[in-house]
């Protein structure tokens, strides 16, 4: 039996079954002494395909089964890897809940028929309406802001407004950007579709790839860094991957913009859960769903990755803090899936790569 196989819970005697076989009165007592073994040793298990790291979800899964005796048995890769795997896997998948960190990935799992439909009071009343699937297929459990970063030393605030404004040319040469190839990006390009419509968007984008100091980055931190560095002035990022680098050098010369905040609002993408169509514990994945969604949990998620909480009343640390209140974009995450398509098409057309 390998890490992933649900445990059963401890066998009954040999020999008290043995004893039993020609004594109907001992078959009484045989199926107590199965019960108190089934009752002091709980098997409920509840299996997880997560798109979230270990080191982030671990934490948040140990505590849960401290507090319900309920073990969480979880696998972690790419989204599109554990869709296509439970795609494949069917009515036979392990998984009863899926944890992503996208909201179009969890729009393509529920598009393919497999996260089911919710009836929970608690997740509708914690969770707002423009964080969650309008079909309560998936819900978020924290927000990730995808906003302008800018050199303190060389940009001021006030030269900074929205998205659209860093295709101006005074940027030329002094924009740094992440691979279109990344979901972020493309959920952030999605979303000014249904904004600011598509000829708009591309426009904006093409002003994008003419204002490149540099070849897009592979990841955000690398991004930030060559702001550090003097390489480019502004860049688009996720703020956890400045959250992360200011805990390590506190002294790091770069800040976010809050984009769009005299418009529509900044760009905010999620991580969330939904619970699986052929759950084989959906109950329990609903529980442990629900109890991701608690302050607590959010609050733990928040501190682990410098991610913001869907409750805007738990209080944040404080290199969030420090950062100031935003303004969300209220247009509902599930069109950063509907319109993901649409996105990678036009950045193809505008020539970022």
């Amino acid at each position: 039996m390998d890490a992933n196989d649900y445990h059963l819970g401890p066998p009954v005697p040999l020999v008290l079954f043995m004893r039993c076989l020609s004594k109907l009165t001992c078959w009484a007592s045989l199926l107590c002494v199965a019960l108190t073994a089934s009752a002091a040793s709980p098997t409920e298990t509840i299996g997880v395909y997560s798109e979230r790291k270990e080191f982030l979800v671990q934490p948040l899964f140990d505590q849960f089964s401290r507090e319900t005796g309920i073990k969480v048995q979880f696998i972690t890769d790419q989204a599109p890897v554990l869709i296509e795997r439970m795609a494949a896997e069917g009515k036979n998948t392990r998984a009863d809940l899926f944890i992503a960190v996208d909201a179009g990935n969890l729009w393509l799992a529920a598009e393919r028929g497999l996260l089911k439909p919710l009836n929970s009071k608690l997740l509708t009343a914690r969770i707002p309406a423009s964080l969650r699937d309008p079909g309560n297929r998936w819900f978020a459990l924290s927000q990730r802001a995808r906003t302008i970063m800018y050199s303190t030393a060389r940009v001021k605030p006030a030269e900074l407004s929205t998205y659209a404004a860093l295709s101006d040319p005074k940027w030329r040469g002094r924009l740094c950007l992440r691979s279109s190839k990344k979901v972020y990006n493309q959920s952030l390009v999605a979303m000014q579709i249904k904004a600011l419509g598509e000829a708009n968007t591309e426009k904006m984008v093409r002003g994008w790839v003419a204002n490149l100091a540099a070849p897009v980055f592979a990841d955000d931190t690398l991004l930030l860094q060559a702001i550090q560095s003097g390489q480019c002035d502004v860049a688009i990022a996720n703020t956890y991957y400045l959250g992360r680098l200011l805990k390590e050098t506190p002294g790091f010369a770069v800040a976010p913009f809050w984009a769009n905040q005299a418009t529509g609002g900044v760009h905010v993408n999620i991580s969330g859960a939904g619970v699986t169509t052929h759950a084989k514990n959906p109950v329990g994945a609903q529980r442990l769903l629900e109890w991701l969604s608690d302050k607590e949990a959010q609050k733990d998620f928040a501190m682990l990755n410098f991610e913001y909480p869907v409750d805007a009343s738990i209080a944040l640390g404080p290199i969030l803090a420090a950062w100031g209140p935003f303004k969300a974009d209220p247009i509902n995450v599930v069109e950063a899936g509907k319109l993901q398509s649409a996105a990678v098409k036009l950045m193809d057309r505008a020539g970022y790569k």
